[in-house]
């Protein structure tokens, strides 16, 4: 679920970071530069686990910071394929089931990836797997899930610019895409609601 990557990155190190240790100072501006971050192909990253190697820094002209090349490891979250994960049902819909694991919520298991015989209920608002004749099972909100990862998708986002403010409220109602998703199953032994198996 989690893994570690060697990136290189320039960072600016403001003057008034110049009076803690190097180390310190580059670590914090590495953090706040990538930490919550997805990087394309690379996953969600965590935060900055060790630096490998640093320069000395340069100075721009004009500018009183410190410009330095770093090499460090970085802790992502990037689940493999075919790993079993444990989450919550965030929402049920006609079309499947979001899951959150906590920190991260953009993960779905669309409704060809459930068991036979599912489904949506809109009186319930949850999907029901008729699991034989006697036993009826709920996929409720909030329940603890398992699921297996099949897939990750990451989407080229593009910023939002100040102009884009008045467009920005229209889109938020509707559902965005999200620069990193993954697509997951629940359909086999095992998989399903916590309790099931309990």
């Amino acid at each position: 679920m989690f893994q570690l990557s060697v990136i290189s990155d320039l960072i600016r190190i403001p003057p008034h970071l110049f009076n803690l240790p190097r180390e310190v100072a580059i670590k914090q501006e590495l953090n706040v530069k990538h930490a919550n971050k997805i990087i394309p192909k690379l996953g969600l990253v965590i935060s900055v686990y060790d630096l490998i190697d640093f320069d000395t820094g340069l100075f721009r002209p004009g500018d009183g910071a410190m410009y330095v090349t770093v090499e460090c490891r970085l802790l992502i979250f990037k689940p493999f394929v075919g790993e079993i994960l444990t989450g919550w049902i965030e929402k049920c819909s006609s079309d499947g089931i979001k899951v959150n694991i906590g920190f991260f919520n953009d993960i779905f298991i669309p409704k060809a990836l459930l068991f036979e015989n599912s489904h949506f209920s809109t009186d319930e608002n949850a999907w029901i797997w008729q699991m034989d004749e006697d036993t009826t099972l709920y996929l409720d909100i909030n329940e603890k899930i398992y699921f297996r990862i099949e897939e990750e998708i990451f989407t080229n986002v593009k910023p939002k610019g100040p102009n884009n403010s008045i467009d920005s409220e229209k889109n938020d109602e509707k559902e965005q895409t999200p620069p990193y998703a993954i697509i997951a199953s629940c359909q086999t032994d095992g998989m399903g609601c916590c309790s099931w198996w309990e």
